[in-house]
């Protein structure tokens, strides 16, 4: 089929009518002529905005992505009206160097158009080289005449934009990589995900008409859910809802804040929002982390609405910098709605400690409300079902059985290290396998800021394998203000659930530490043999010292074990444990 569909027209002009005009009458009585000026197009505009400090780096741009049924019309309608209310268009109709590309198809209709104008925003969303984009729109599209045909197409106009600027049109597999890309508002959601954001914002309008505050709308679901992608989603949704001009009497006006308390996503968000325009003026805080927020805000001004990512990270007790005791009650406290994400499997510490009467108590709560959205999709993990049931098992029941054939997922046992190490290089520096890193239980000390007790880094260390834990490295210049697994040093470093928890990787490397061990024919937990004391120490709790250490540990191996998309590569530390994974992998169990 694909060889059937044609290739874009793809036409790329300065920005502005006379060029346009001129476009026009060169291209008269043709049958491009008639698509770029008779049907429905998608145009790019693009603008260099470096700095005269900055004129021997890479170009950076500024771009506005749009679509339209008269592009003579709309351009227009840019420089004639929009450059009086925005800076963007300001800037564009008084630059000399802006440039426009106009990508007709004789299988354009108003729904593909708009489809791919969503996916255009969402791929350059994901390109460093792109600093802004102007759009505020998302238009996702469901099924229509010729919906099949989006993939295909989209790949052609791709290539076409690449042929004519490959700076700013980079490889799409480069491109899905970044982090920002995995977490972008205009990804196209799934019918569950689209269906629990329709409720989640039925609900906010319900919640705010209420006049009350502190309800709670409480979204569940396992890891690589689709938890972030419909978190960020609906951020973006309310934040264009929220507008003053917007048609939404109900959220008009109405404030939000997006809250994570994890220095790794906070980053992405926050690129996210600065990418996109959201942080600016009165919302330079639009996301912030919990203590932050809760600490300059009293429970008296209220916002509307709080969105709270890996909910399962919020603090329950108190400590130096927090001195509440429990800070999804406290967020409850400063707003009239709060939607939690949260997952309970990937409590880590026991300073997020939740018993199971209490975890309990919130889903009831929520459920007796009709405020429980529940996402029961695995979206991660690219391999058939019985890959995700071993996987599963191994996390869930401690159990090992053999290793099923997934011609999807590549699920491998390594004998040492130093062998896991090598396949991971190998992987990464494969640009079509994408980012791949290697990752640890926490089994060997480590203090972030400082160095061992010979100033040496902190290693993992095994017989006669050493690497450095995460964040020691350098960092090299041009990605040190990515998330940990994009920054290019990182593949020689092992990562931590610190570090990769809310992420995926293409290809994830997981050495199992010595505080998992293999006996008595099932998986156990050794809390003597981690070094994570925030999961290892007892924790107070209505009166008592109580050992959660058990439950702690497997969460941490869930998140390490379940960061794969494509591929999951493992080393055991313990012997009897490497020996039946060996098994496992020979399918002699």
């Amino acid at each position: 089929m694909d060889k059937d569909i044609s290739s874009p027209i793809i036409e790329e002009i300065n920005y502005d009518n006379d060029s346009l005009t001129e476009l026009e009458k060169k291209i008269n009585s043709t049958d491009k002529s008639k698509l770029l000026f008779r049907y429905p197009t998608i145009y790019i505009v693009n603008e260099k905005t470096n700095s005269k400090k900055n004129q021997k780096s890479f170009d950076n741009y500024s771009v506005y992505v749009g679509e339209t049924n008269d592009i003579k019309r709309r351009t227009n309608e840019h420089l004639q009206i929009d450059s009086k209310e925005s800076k963007f268009w300001k800037d564009i109709e008084q630059s000399n160097s802006a440039e426009m590309f106009l990508i007709g198809h004789s299988h354009f209709n108003k729904s593909l158009t708009l489809d791919i104008e969503n996916r255009l925003m969402h791929y350059m969303s994901g390109i460093d080289s792109v600093k802004s984009i102007s759009n505020k729109r998302s238009n996702q599209q469901d099924e229509y005449y010729t919906s099949n045909e989006l993939d295909s197409i989209f790949q052609k106009i791709w290539t076409g934009l690449r042929n004519k600027k490959e700076h700013l049109f980079p490889p799409l597999n480069v491109i899905k990589d970044s982090a920002i890309f995995k977490a972008s508002p205009f990804h196209k959601l799934t019918i569950e995900q689209f269906k629990a954001k329709d409720q989640i914002l039925a609900k906010i309008e319900e919640a705010l008409n209420r006049n009350k505050s502190g309800q709670l709308i409480l979204v569940t679901g396992e890891a690589g859910a689709g938890k972030t992608v419909l978190l960020s989603n609906l951020f973006y949704e309310l934040f264009q809802l929220s507008a003053k001009d917007s048609d939404n009497v109900i959220l008009r006006n109405k404030t939000e804040t997006l809250l994570v308390n994890h220095e790794q996503q906070l980053k992405v968000y926050q690129q996210i929002a600065e990418k996109l325009g959201l942080s600016k003026g009165k919302n330079k805080s639009i996301v912030n982390k919990p203590t932050n927020f809760i600490t300059h805000h009293s429970v008296d001004k209220k916002v509307d609405i709080l969105l709270v990512d890996e909910a399962h990270l919020l603090w329950t007790q108190g400590k130096q910098s927090y001195q509440g005791k429990n800070q999804l009650a406290d967020l409850l406290q400063r707003a009239k709605v709060v939607v939690a994400v949260f997952d309970p499997n990937q409590i880590l510490t026991t300073e997020e400690y939740w018993d199971e009467n209490q975890l309990t108590k919130l889903k009831l709560d929520a459920h007796a409300k009709n405020n429980l959205i529940e996402l029961k999709n695995q979206m991660r993990i690219n391999g058939n079902a019985d890959t995700v049931s071993w996987i599963r098992n191994l996390i869930d029941k401690q159990s090992i059985s053999n290793i099923p054939f997934d011609d999807q997922y590549d699920l491998k046992i390594l004998s040492s290290p130093e062998k896991l190490y090598q396949a991971i290089k190998t992987k990464s520096e494969n640009q079509d396998s994408g980012i791949s890193r290697l990752l640890a239980t926490f089994d060997w000390k480590y203090i972030n800021g400082k160095k061992d007790e010979n100033g040496d880094l902190w290693q993992v260390k095994i017989n006669d394998f050493s690497m450095p834990w995460n964040l020691q490295l350098p960092k090299v210049k041009k990605t040190k203000n990515l998330a940990w697994a994009e920054q290019e040093q990182t593949i020689d470093e092992i990562g931590s659930t610190f570090t990769i928890q809310g992420f995926d990787l293409n290809y994830a490397g997981v050495i199992i530490g010595p505080s998992v061990k293999y006996q008595n024919g099932k998986i156990v937990f050794d809390k003597t043999a981690s070094k994570n004391r925030k999961a290892t120490q007892r924790r107070s709790f209505q009166g008592q010292k109580i050992d959660n250490s058990n439950e702690f540990l497997k969460n941490e191996l869930n998140v390490l074990l379940t960061r794969g998309v494509n591929g999951l590569y493992i080393f055991a530390v313990d012997d009897a444990l490497q020996q039946k994974l060996l098994e496992a992998q020979k399918g002699s169990i």
